[in-house]
């Protein structure tokens, strides 16, 4: 099939570069005609249906986003759109415009994929996992292509990056998720982002957000940039400006609040989950040292320091 990247991206690839590079607030560039017109109606054509795609919460729960990692079996575009994504020919035009060299596709998707969010689902502010849970490469870039033909910011649902939402004086810069916009972004410790509860008018009920997520990698980053293993980290939203001392709450200032909560309960559990499961490999690790002869050996040379301790 023809190139599925529209011509004027390949011809504005060093212009594009250099709107990528500014650090505000963190490396991004939004490209508008990302593909080829037709290409993306087709994409759009063959988008899933919410109900084929994962719609669990980290919390185990049914909720308003659906998600399917695996494109290829979605239709012929979207195996175009896998094999684009694996291509050397588009992994040197990505690392062409941000400045990052030797990127790798992920073939798994892990959390990427086709992503459908409905009424009343939000984002708080994250950075993104650092390394893949496969094969441990260093996650460097987020692609994200839009496919909404109708959008508002008023709606909620816009994407926003966001310098430091921890901050007193967090910056933030809105980008509207309109139809074959494409966003790129670098995903460091620093690189926060997410999106404000979906609140559609009463005609538009119907809407969705829909949009597909690639993501690349390397094998290895500047030390810099590297740090600890983690997985992804949220901040909770803050309390809206309109609670204050004497304000008597109305019926969706306690569904607010609630909402509030439930959020934060989801993301403690969520560390409560991954404390255990390290807990248990920690002491599946213990059990392991500890067994056979070279735990024996252990256990005698800690005996024999104790008594020598005493003395």
């Amino acid at each position: 099939m023809p190139n599925p990247i529209h011509p004027h991206v390949l011809a504005e690839r060093d212009d594009l570069a250099a709107r990528f590079a500014p650090r505000d607030p963190f490396r991004h560039v939004v490209i508008d005609d990302f593909l080829a017109p037709d290409y993306a109606a087709t994409l759009l054509a063959q988008f899933p249906p919410f109900d084929r795609g994962n719609a669990y919460n980290e919390g185990g729960d049914l909720g308003n986003k659906s998600t399917v990692e695996k494109i290829r079996d979605l239709g012929s575009a979207y195996l175009a759109l896998d094999e684009l994504a694996q291509s050397q020919a588009f992994l040197d035009l990505i690392g062409r415009i941000t400045g990052i060299d030797d990127l790798l596709y992920d073939p798994w998707y892990f959390g990427g994929g086709t992503h459908e969010n409905r009424q009343g689902q939000d984002l708080d502010a994250h950075v993104d996992f650092n390394r893949h849970p496969a094969n441990r490469w260093h996650r460097r870039l987020n692609l994200i292509v839009y496919l909404n033909r109708e959008w508002h910011d008023a709606w909620g649902g816009s994407l926003q990056l966001h310098s430091d939402p921890r901050s007193a004086d967090n910056r933030t810069i809105t980008i509207t998720p309109l139809f074959n916009r494409a966003v790129i972004f670098e995903t460091t410790e620093a690189s926060w982002h997410g999106f404000a509860r979906i609140a559609l008018p009463q005609e538009k009920i119907a809407l969705t957000r829909k949009s597909i997520a690639l993501y690349f990698y390397t094998k290895a980053r500047p030390p810099a940039e590297t740090a600890a293993t983690h997985s992804t980290i949220y901040v909770d939203a803050p309390l809206p400006a309109r609670f204050l001392a004497g304000r008597t709450l109305d019926q969706a200032d306690v569904d607010e609040l609630g909402n509030l909560l439930a959020r934060r309960d989801q993301h403690n559990q969520r560390l409560y989950r991954d404390l255990a499961a390290m807990t248990e490999q920690f002491e599946q690790a213990q059990a392991a040292i500890y067994s056979g002869r070279l735990g024996r050996l252990r256990h005698v040379a800690q005996t024999v320091l104790r008594r020598w301790r005493k003395r």
